[in-house]
């Protein structure tokens, strides 16, 4: 069976880390996540976001870069929450939009990033998850982690300007989630298919096949919290 290497992405609170395992479980693939309970700068930073924002970017940097490495060499399918390029497209540039990365310091890690990019492999596919900042907050506020209890509306949106940006000019095939605000359940057994085809059509950017767009109904099979 062919080797696909798949990364989910989205805003804080998509569902994310819930669909990679559902996915995961429903593909036999193998799953990565990112790292927030072992994460020595992801508290400090909700804390003080001005003081720590860049140390938790280079942390990242090179958690993802070995995380997306190991993932994409490895014998199996693999599907990995959150992206490396999420990092620098949308939260570093948030946080130099917002004063917690200073330019010089931006441009720095910006440079070293570029490099480690470069030695990567590209993904078969990015599943981007969306959903209004209104059912972020809520479901943010619902799961009631305290790590993320500083997290405000005015972030998260922020966060989503970046991320439109960055899908505007998006080079890698590309499926869209739209889940909406009423639903709270989508099927695992649809976006698996979707996967799948998207995957094996080796479709490029500004081809008919690089963008697809679904807009999920509530039905049995993932939560989304």
């Amino acid at each position: 069976m062919t080797k696909r290497f798949v990364l989910v992405a989205g805003n804080i609170g998509t569902g994310k880390t819930s669909l990679t395992e559902r996915l995961g479980e429903r593909l036999g693939w193998i799953t990565g996540f990112e790292s927030v309970q072992d994460n020595p700068y992801l508290a400090d930073f909700y804390q003080d976001m001005h003081a720590w924002a860049f140390h938790l970017q280079v942390f990242f940097l090179g958690h993802r870069a070995r995380q997306h490495l190991a993932l994409a060499r490895a014998a199996e399918s693999a599907i990995v929450d959150r992206s490396i390029y999420e990092d620098a497209e949308i939260f570093a540039r948030t946080s130099l939009d917002l004063g917690n990365i200073a330019p010089r310091d931006y441009q720095a890690y910006r440079s070293v990033y570029e490099l480690v990019l470069a030695s990567l492999p590209a993904p078969d596919l990015l599943l981007h998850l969306r959903a209004p900042v209104s059912v972020l907050l809520r479901r943010i506020r619902d799961r009631a982690r305290p790590i993320e209890a500083g997290v405000t509306e005015t972030y998260l949106a922020l966060l989503e300007q970046k991320s439109e940006q960055w899908l505007a000019a998006c080079i890698r095939p590309l499926i869209c989630v739209r889940c909406s605000p009423c639903a709270r359940t989508i099927s695992i057994s649809s976006i698996s298919r979707s996967i799948w085809r998207s995957s094996s059509t080796g479709c490029r950017p500004n081809s008919p096949g690089a963008r697809k767009f679904c807009s999920l109904r509530p039905e049995s099979g993932f939560t989304t919290l």
